[in-house]
């Protein structure tokens, strides 16, 4: 569970941090991963896309 203290009663800085803290953890990508059930061969193709896309941009950037 995501913990943040409020200082000072100022809640906008406690949910900035709030939010950064969800994002690092990976609560919110997992629930949308979770929402609905994806056939395994689904997330086979989706993932090897996804291998594709992170190698281009690496070669991209080492052209660079």
């Amino acid at each position: 569970m995501t913990h943040v203290d409020v200082k000072d009663g100022n809640i906008e800085s406690a949910l900035k941090r709030f939010k950064v803290k969800v994002q690092r953890s990976g609560t919110l990508s997992e629930m949308k991963k979770r929402k609905e059930y994806s056939k395994p061969g689904i997330v086979r193709r989706e993932a090897k896309k996804e291998a594709i896309k992170n190698a281009r941009k690496r070669s991209k950037a080492s052209r660079k």
